[in-house]
């Protein structure tokens, strides 16, 4: 069983940037596929970004392209994502996912997942 734990949400003004994080508990899973994921109050949950397990590999949903940034650090079994020029449309609870596939990711398929972390963007 790998446990995800998101920190870094909060607050913040239109424009502004905030970087989240997710920690996994177990060392193995410092090498799985991870991605953010995010759900609006009313919304379904929607992919947001994700990251092969060595980091080759990035995929961005349409609506963050060019604003948001996903990276990891696998000593620290670690996985950010760096959100600027934010909008109030961005406002959501973001989810870490991991799983040992890639694809899984990024077919909103994978294994492991937290309990989320709140983003709410003012305007």
């Amino acid at each position: 069983q790998v446990q995800l734990v998101e920190s870094g949400g909060g607050l913040v003004q239109a424009g502004g940037s905030l970087r989240v994080s997710c920690v996994a508990s177990r060392r193995t899973a410092s090498y799985y596929a991870k991605g953010w994921f995010r759900r609006a109050p009313g919304n379904e949950r929607e992919f947001v970004a994700a990251i092969s397990s060595g980091g080759a590999s990035t995929s961005y949903a349409d609506s963050v392209k060019g604003r948001f940034t996903i990276s990891r650090d696998n000593a620290k079994n670690a996985v950010y994502l760096q959100m600027n020029s934010l909008k109030p449309e961005d406002t959501a609870v973001y989810y870490c996912a991991a799983d040992e596939s890639y694809g899984k990711i990024l077919q909103d398929d994978f294994a492991y997942w937290g309990q989320g972390t709140q983003v709410t963007v003012s305007s």
